[in-house]
């Protein structure tokens, strides 16, 4: 469920493509037809986009989630850093991902931060650009293929490195709390075994008209696990309301939550580089 959530997350960072303003979406989780979580996506313009998960209600009490996601890019949503601050169950680990555009490779170190020590640690080679997730749906929004398309795009979490085949499907009417759209829906091919193991299928909505919203993502997996459903449920930018009932991002929010936790990833990384654990 974790693992789940989270991936259903970060493919909803889209971001705007177009558009380089700032701007934050909430997203509500629905798991076996239950209310599981909540997801706030922020992006501060076209090279940074931050994300905060929590698991609510039952989902919350059996299984705490609270995670604090930040990717950084070069233009062209050509991945230049990822950091997870990763607080789920009785775990913390923070990880830290660097992609070298210009050494062609990407480094990933993971640490637990309760025994203050390194517990994964790799290096691979890469194509000069390539996208984490969130960058790769950034890139999808761009292009913005027709039904009846595919494309591949390059795309590494820093444990492996894939050719990600995205198709087009078809156009279809999606209805989520904050409306009804026209949509075009999209299967993404990274689970069975592409650059996640688990068995599964992945769906993203995104709308067709200038904005190219992901209004909805959906990963069916196993019958003993279930479908994860995230639906956009509001819309705000920072600089206040907007029209149709939409959000002013609370008080503190997201950036609060990152400033806290940024603090984790200085102390890790001056620790890697000390050679403490």
């Amino acid at each position: 469920m974790r693992i789940v959530l989270g991936l259903a997350a970060a493919l909803l960072m889209g971001g705007m493509p177009l558009l380089a303003q700032e701007e934050r979406l909430l997203y509500g989780a629905d798991w076996r037809f239950a209310r599981a979580g909540e997801v706030e996506l922020h992006w501060a313009g076209p090279r940074q986009s931050d994300m905060t998960l929590k698991t609510l209600g039952l989902v919350g009490k059996l299984y705490k989630v609270d995670d604090v996601y930040r990717a950084t890019f070069d233009p062209g949503w050509c991945a230049l850093t990822l950091n997870l601050d990763a607080q789920e169950g009785r775990r913390h680990r923070v990880t830290q991902v660097t992609y070298d555009r210009g050494g062609r490779k990407v480094s990933y170190i993971e640490r637990d931060v309760h025994k203050n020590e390194v517990v994964r640690r790799n290096e691979m080679d890469t194509p000069e650009c390539v996208h984490e997730v969130t960058g790769a749906l950034q890139r999808l929004r761009e292009l913005l293929p027709a039904p009846g398309t595919r494309l591949q795009l390059p795309v590494s979490d820093g444990k492996k490195m894939v050719s990600a085949r995205v198709e087009s499907l078809a156009r279809e009417k999606v209805k989520v709390p904050l409306g009804e759209f026209s949509t075009i829906k999209y299967e993404a091919f990274l689970f069975n075994d592409v650059l996640y193991r688990r068995k599964g299928r992945l769906f993203v909505w995104l709308t067709d008209d200038d904005r190219r919203l992901p209004v909805q993502i959906r990963i069916q997996l196993p019958f003993y696990i279930g479908t994860v459903t995230l639906r956009l449920e509001r819309d705000g930018v920072a600089s206040g309301d907007r029209a149709g009932g939409q959000v002013v991002p609370q008080e503190g929010g997201l950036n609060g939550a990152i400033g806290a936790k940024g603090g984790e990833f200085g102390r890790v990384a001056a620790d890697e580089r000390g050679g403490g654990q």
